[in-house]
């Protein structure tokens, strides 16, 4: 359960059969998506990497998913006009936990690969990604700047 302001979290649906499965991971009729992506990449991280801390200023909206493997997301809110100023989420997400993360701009966020097998993260941003001058402000995963120690077990 998200606690930060304007962060939105969304069961997916799993379709299996003997097959296989199927989830869809984006509909435009889902008000999760809110602005709507302006592109959309994936990231392999291999097993207990931290990808963390990051945040951007300029108002972009990030909307995890992480469709093999696991991850431990963190959020922190660290926003002045924001009634959850202060406040830290977390969240497992993976094969076993199929759910879409809204992490709101101006917060900062990350994640850890956890388990034992490389997890892929899927991103839908509601910006494009500028080369020449990338939205986003970075700090070390292991600041004191937040409460979040990556090696604590997760909450479920």
């Amino acid at each position: 359960m998200a606690h930060i302001h304007d962060v939105t979290l969304r069961d997916l649906q799993v379709n299996a059969d003997e097959r296989g499965h199927l989830v869809e991971v984006f509909r435009e009729d889902w008000e999760l998506y809110d602005p709507d992506p302006a592109m959309s990449y994936y990231s392999m991280t291999y097993p207990g990497i931290i990808r963390a801390w990051h945040r951007h200023h300029e108002g972009q909206v990030d909307h995890f998913i992480c469709p093999k493997g696991r991850i431990k997301v963190g959020i922190y809110d660290e926003r002045e006009d924001s009634p959850t100023q202060g406040e830290l989420d977390t969240f497992v997400i993976g094969e076993d936990n199929q759910q879409a993360i809204r992490i709101p701009g101006g917060c900062w966020h990350g994640f850890k690969a956890i388990g034992d097998e490389p997890a892929f993260l899927l991103n839908f941003p509601t910006e494009l990604y500028d080369y020449e001058n990338p939205d986003e402000e970075r700090i070390p995963y292991d600041t004191d700047r937040i409460p979040l120690d990556w090696e604590e077990p997760p909450h479920e």
